[in-house]
């Protein structure tokens, strides 16, 4: 993953989103990691895969007989709790 200034990432925006198509960009800030720029394309693929491994351990849970309902579910996914 290439790095970048927070100040030049300002500077040459047009320059960063074409970076972040091919691979994402770490935007740093005093030389520390704030941020990271991706294409949405990965960043939907990360989504897809964070909510197949949830529904995976889902299925093991049903499968003990230790379920929750699909109301409690996606609140609590949507709460960052699963």
């Amino acid at each position: 993953m290439q790095s970048i200034a927070a100040k030049e990432a300002k500077t040459h925006f047009g320059e960063l989103i074409d970076k972040a198509q091919r691979e994402p960009v770490s935007i740093e800030k005093y030389g520390r990691p704030v941020a990271v720029i991706m294409s949405s394309e990965e960043y939907r693929q990360i989504k897809l895969e964070r909510l197949r491994a949830r529904l995976a351990i889902g299925e093991v849970q049903l499968d003990r007989g230790e379920g929750i309902d699909g109301r409690t579910f996606f609140k609590e996914l949507r709460e960052g709790k699963l």
